[in-house]
């Protein structure tokens, strides 16, 4: 366990000062969400990368000194480390102080988020292969060989080569596991989809206030926390548009800058449900001063899931703390469409639900019907899987004004009104 970190953020050549101190900040809150304290941070620029360190051999002495004088037990660096690298910093600390890197602090952090079967194997399976490449220099005291059997012709394996077929053996078992968790999630979507109720994926960057928010549209009540990375799981809420008909929202995990690609690969499953829905709204906490490269963010990874080509409503949230006017009217006109609401006090839900709305019904039939007594199965189903925006009972039946999905149009023909009809 550690205690006390210092924090390093390195200014790569073609790299600008500003960016490195800003994700320097944000590596001050993923390591305080592990409940590490921050003893001292340190921002550098460097002309050329070195291999040993990174840093030039003198710079990395002088940060071990600085490390051990602020009494700090873990040196965390922004920037990512190979594994020999990794290893020659802890050799240069003598071992008394730990070095990681952002991907190992996200992976601790995900490792302590994840609740669900499929969450927790894509945790352990992406730990797993981030692992692997560390065992040869975790191991480099361990060289002799272990004598093989009498079956066994060729030399003993070393503990390094033991170790690594062992960790190889786990990522098999735990893709073999994630596979069926998934498939098993797969015949759940698909008897869902049965149901043709139109679907939505809140996406956003972390901690902007996604559940939120998807706790206000849907009167749920949601784990809530202002700290990163609060919802790993995906989590899906009927909410009933304003017409009737239904929507289901599903709240995903946040991105970050810097995401580990293994851990995009690993989650990839959890954020297909941004792939699958029929739209998506991509909240912004609007007080972030780096709310632009946040967009980015998202929106780079939505395109590398294929996701980015759907409507998108954009969402800037909490407004309610807004710190100046002036941030909510340079973003109004650089992002003219997008809708300016608070989760906590609900000012502009309304403006949000009608928007939704619009989308919803672009993609069904809006039809008025007449369907007789002895026909209340169709009544009953379009109140299941369509909008009823009207129903008023009739000597001749039912009269409903409303929204139809395409796969029950061939039932309902008979009973279209026609315009001049009422």
């Amino acid at each position: 366990m550690v205690e006390r970190a210092m924090l390093i953020g390195i200014t790569l050549p073609k790299e600008d000062n500003d960016t490195t101190r800003s994700l320097l900040d944000e590596l001050r809150e993923l390591v305080t969400t592990l409940g590490i304290g921050i003893q001292h941070e340190v921002q550098l620029s460097i002309r050329k990368p070195q291999a040993k360190f990174l840093l030039g051999t003198g710079k990395a002495k002088e940060m071990i000194e600085e490390a051990k004088a602020h009494n700090c037990d873990v040196i965390v660096f922004d920037n990512e480390l190979t594994p020999a690298q990794q290893r020659n910093w802890e050799q240069a600390a003598e071992d008394k102080i730990l070095v990681i890197d952002r991907q190992e602090v996200i992976l601790d952090i995900f490792g302590k988020r994840a609740q669900t079967k499929e969450a927790v194997l894509q945790v352990e399976l992406a730990r797993l292969e981030y692992n692997l490449p560390r065992l040869k220099s975790a191991w480099t005291h361990l060289s002799r060989q272990r004598g093989g059997g009498s079956t066994q012709r060729d030399a003993g394996e070393t503990q390094q080569e033991l170790d690594q077929r062992m960790v190889r053996t786990q990522i098999t078992r735990v893709k073999r596991e994630l596979e069926s968790v998934i498939q098993h999630r797969h015949v759940q979507r698909k008897k869902r989809m049965t149901v043709p109720v139109p679907t939505c994926a809140i996406v956003g960057y972390t901690n902007a206030g996604k559940s939120s928010l998807l706790n206000k549209l849907t009167n749920s009540d949601i784990l809530v926390e202002d700290k990163l990375f609060a919802t790993l799981d995906p989590t899906s809420r009927r909410c009933p548009l304003p017409s009737g008909q239904p929507l289901i929202i599903t709240d995903t995990v946040g991105f970050v800058r810097n995401l580990p690609h293994r851990l995009v690969n690993a989650f990839k499953a959890t954020l297909e449900e941004a792939v699958v829905s029929n739209f998506l709204i991509h909240v912004l906490d609007v007080n972030s001063p780096e709310i632009e490269s946040h967009a980015e963010t998202t929106l780079s990874v939505l395109n590398g899931l294929g996701a980015d080509e759907k409507r998108i409503i954009m969402v800037f949230n909490k407004i309610d703390d807004l710190w100046s006017e002036d941030i909510r009217l340079t973003l109004s006109f650089r992002y003219p469409e997008a809708l300016f609401v608070s989760a906590h006090s609900g000012e502009g839900i309304p403006e949000l639900l009608e928007r939704i709305e619009a989308i919803v019904e672009s993609d069904f039939a809006q039809l008025r019907l007449l369907i007789p007594h002895d026909r209340y199965d169709l009544v009953a189903r379009l109140h299941r899987e369509g909008g009823v925006r009207k129903e008023e009972p009739r000597d001749e039946g039912t009269y409903i004004v409303g929204s139809v999905p395409e796969r029950m149009l061939s039932a309902l023909h008979p009973f279209l009104l026609s315009k001049d009809d009422s």
